[in-house]
């Protein structure tokens, strides 16, 4: 039997959903694609490259949401059939249960991803992880967190790509980058960046004290092969070498190991999970070119900052979570104050309401 619960929520669901439709506009929505495709056909549509990114980025996002917004609809549709059908087929009780449980997902994330609108949200991501003073405490932390994004991904469905990691001297990982590929992935992720402080008893401690570690976490958006960025090949010193590691999870698969040094600002990137020394490269190369472009990026931000005054819970804070698993279990987000008590879910990838309120707070803040 169908409870009256369930029947109210799938209603109220379903009204939340028919409010976001209003603000997506379908067939207005249909119409500016429509309008972008032809651009985009256009001859000489390629002789402005920043305007055919910004179009194609456009024309991505809106083809993305009235997909999403299509998938739900459908789902909306199936679960009202199957309730005027329950009361004649057992079989529609379940099938009407599993489009609720469905339902509730898609329409929150199709509510985040409606705010998901700057530039390069719906692009991968690169995320390294650099832990601080401490060594092995840090180090062991360091690879507690890059676990917590592994399975976060896997969770959602996508794609990870180890690019470089380093093996702690007695455990853990003294640095890691990967890169996670899917729908949305920077624009979901981009504020985990900052600082993430760990309280625990050690367990690299005999005495059995309480240690607090930092690990830093940073984000940066694959960028699209459209988006230009300049770099001097006369800035770079780029290093061969035979790479190595611990084995197992992070076993290096690779004798053409690339490290990058860009001269003038200092930045060090390196891949070391392709065969091929060009592929390494290759990867390496976007890597800098990303952190060149939110290095430029977060100089304007800090301009537009001293002109009209740093709006409140924009700036990226430092130390932005702090996990305490002693001496109680408590995992709270110093911005948004969203906490939890379940620290095995959260390190075991269950991040989905730390994102979500990070969302909805930094969104409120622009506003």
């Amino acid at each position: 039997m169908i409870l009256y619960e369930e029947k109210q929520e799938f209603r109220v669901l379903s009204e939340k959903f028919e409010d976001m439709s209003a603000v997506l506009d379908p067939k207005r929505s249909r119409s500016r694609l429509a309008e972008l495709e032809t651009e985009m056909g256009r001859q000489g549509f390629w002789d402005d490259p920043q305007l055919a990114a910004d179009i194609l980025r456009n024309a991505k996002v809106l083809e993305t949401q009235l997909q999403e917004y299509h998938e739900v609809q459908e789902l909306i549709e199936d679960g009202n059939t199957a309730l005027e059908l329950a009361n004649e087929d057992d079989s529609m009780e379940a099938h009407f249960q599993k489009d609720l449980r469905m339902l509730r997902h898609k329409v929150r994330d199709f509510e985040l991803k409606m705010v998901l609108n700057e530039q390069f949200d719906m692009n991968n991501a690169f995320l390294s992880i650099h832990p601080g003073a401490g060594g092995t405490e840090s180090q062991d932390w360091a690879q507690m967190l890059l676990r917590m994004y592994l399975r976060w991904a896997e969770r959602r469905g996508f794609e990870t790509e180890i690019i470089e990691v380093q093996p702690g001297d007695e455990a853990g990982i003294k640095d890691a980058t990967l890169l996670i590929k899917g729908n949305y992935v920077y624009g979901y992720l981009k504020y985990e960046k900052g600082v993430h402080r760990l309280v625990r008893i050690s367990p690299f401690d005999s005495s059995k004290r309480r240690h607090t570690s930092f690990v830093s976490v940073n984000l940066m958006p694959e960028l699209d092969d459209c988006v230009e960025v300049e770099i001097n090949p006369d800035d770079l010193r780029v290093d061969v070498y035979r790479a190595s590691g611990a084995g197992g999870q992070y076993v290096n698969r690779t004798e053409s190991a690339v490290r990058i040094t860009h001269l003038p600002t200092g930045f060090v990137v390196a891949c070391q999970n392709q065969r091929s020394q060009h592929q390494n490269k290759e990867t390496a190369m976007k890597i800098l070119a990303a952190k060149l472009y939110e290095r430029e990026m977060e100089i304007k931000r800090k301009e537009a900052d001293a002109i009209q005054g740093e709006l409140t819970g924009i700036s990226w804070g430092n130390q932005i979570r702090s996990y305490v698993f002693h001496p109680y279990k408590m995992i709270k987000d110093l911005r948004t104050e969203h906490e939890t008590g379940n620290v095995d879910s959260v390190m075991d990838g269950d991040l989905d309401a730390f994102i979500e309120s990070e969302l909805i707070y930094y969104t409120k803040g622009k506003k």
